[in-house]
């Protein structure tokens, strides 16, 4: 039987006076683990998944993304999806179509969240909407495997970490790369000092978007969609197909490329190098390729400055670029990363790695190739249901997640202020620029509220 809520009864018997699908779920209102106050979700009773049950998943988010993450746990035959969650109410049916019916289908995520017998959800929708959900699951006494990036904001990824501490919860990023094992082999090279000391660190994404994404009009959203509730802790704005399909590239709802793909690639230069927070961010760049309504630029470049670590003796710079107008690769690669070192130089990507020698002639020659593998092949998402059975932290955990999301941020924040920002990474602020400060945390659109 469908469960989806009932709009207008929803506010009036949960006493919110929010007009909209309002999630009060500020400090007074939300959940929390210590509390017996009357809840925004249902009381956190976790249970511990015994060896021959089934780990019940619920799905929040239900796009492209979302329906075929949930397909790789599909595989798993301990693994059972009972209900699936979206403004969207065709990717929800969708979502439930691929469960073969059976699933339970939701507009609001917290009536989800009430259910007893879901162990687990994944969060899988777009960037704005993954901290609130992580922070309301955990504090409902659910795991959570939750997609790239963290938030949008680095005030919001701290938020999700103290929740996932306070509660006591498996938290598990989407950086799947970090379950690939050529990535591992790559890291053990890098740490052993083959490669000599490392000064820079090269990060790339390129794309030829050619002819841009266009400015279409603003319109009415279509049926089906609840944008309000799309919006959620956003400002309120007219629906605009854009920013829907190309949320990413929109201040409220994402971080362009440099933080919504590069927080692969910052993942693993921090594993490898043995660093976790830079203390300076600079960036350039602008919408220099297409004429549309983005509003991150289209070219940019970024640099985060980084102390001495393993790797280091003196420390490095990680220096970002992203290219929307032309696709020419950098290393033979057009998303990659490369480890450049006085003795050797390791170029990295999904689909493996290659290591040039250093010579006094400047001459390079291949020493080693690996080639590497899929991504998605269900290692990552596997490593997730074994925690929750565990209840060991993984090596995509939140507090990684939260650091591998920060170089991005930094890189917007020095972006939006024009200038370079020195971060401290104890108190997590920027030094001596109230602009930029202001920032770190974004602000949420009444009555939503960001749980400190």
């Amino acid at each position: 039987m469908d469960k989806e809520i009932n709009r207008r009864k929803f506010l009036t018997t949960s006493g919110q006076a929010a007009a909209g699908l309002g999630l009060t779920l500020g400090a007074s209102a939300a959940l929390s683990c210590k509390t017996t106050a009357a809840p925004a979700v249902g009381v956190g009773r976790s249970r511990r998944v015994g060896a021959n049950e089934k780990v019940t998943l619920g799905l929040i988010g239900c796009g492209g993304r979302g329906r075929h993450v949930m397909s790789i746990f599909q595989r798993f035959p301990d693994v059972e999806i009972a209900a699936v969650c979206d403004v969207y109410r065709p990717n929800c049916e969708k979502a439930r179509g691929m469960t073969g019916g059976k699933a339970t289908t939701y507009n609001d995520y917290r009536q989800l969240l009430e259910r007893s017998d879901i162990d687990a959800v994944i969060v899988a929708t777009n960037g704005h909407w993954h901290v609130l959900p992580t922070i309301h699951a955990c504090e409902a006494g659910k795991d959570v495997y939750v997609e790239k990036p963290l938030g949008t904001s680095i005030g919001e990824g701290r938020a999700a970490v103290k929740a996932a501490r306070r509660c006591d919860r498996i938290v598990h990023h989407g950086t799947q790369q970090r379950s690939m094992p050529h990535y591992a082999r790559a890291v053990e090279i890098i740490r052993s000092g083959k490669l000599g000391d490392i000064s820079r660190v090269g990060v790339w994404d390129l794309e030829n978007q050619w002819p841009g994404f266009g400015n279409p009009p603003d319109g009415d959203p279509p049926a089906g969609l609840d944008w309000d509730f799309w919006l959620g802790p956003a400002p309120p704005v007219p629906f605009n197909i854009n920013r829907v399909h190309h949320h990413y590239w929109f201040f409220d709802y994402g971080g362009a490329w440099q933080l919504d793909w590069a927080v692969h690639h910052y993942d693993i230069v921090h594993w490898a190098m043995g660093v976790e927070r830079p203390y300076a961010a600079t960036a350039m760049g602008g919408k220099l390729a297409f004429d549309d309504n983005r509003e991150w630029p289209d070219t940019f470049e970024a640099i985060c400055e980084y102390p001495p670590g393993p790797a280091s003796k003196r420390g490095f710079l990680l220096v970002y670029t992203f290219r929307g107008g032309c696709q020419r690769p950098i290393e033979q690669r057009f998303h990659g990363k490369a480890f450049y070192g006085t003795d050797a130089t390791l170029v990295l990507n999904r689909n493996g790695y290659e290591i040039y020698s250093e010579t006094r002639e400047g001459k390079k020659v291949v020493e080693e190739i690996r080639r590497g593998g899929s991504p998605e092949d269900g290692p990552h998402q596997r490593a997730f249901i074994e925690a929750v059975r565990s209840h060991e932290r993984t090596t995509a955990d939140i507090e990684t997640a939260h650091y591998s999301s920060n170089p991005g941020h930094l890189m917007n924040i020095a972006w939006r202020v024009q200038q370079r920002i020195r971060w401290d990474a104890e108190k997590e602020q920027v030094v001596g620029d109230r602009e930029a400060n202001q920032l770190v945390t974004r602000k949420y659109r009444k009555p939503w509220a960001l749980p400190t």
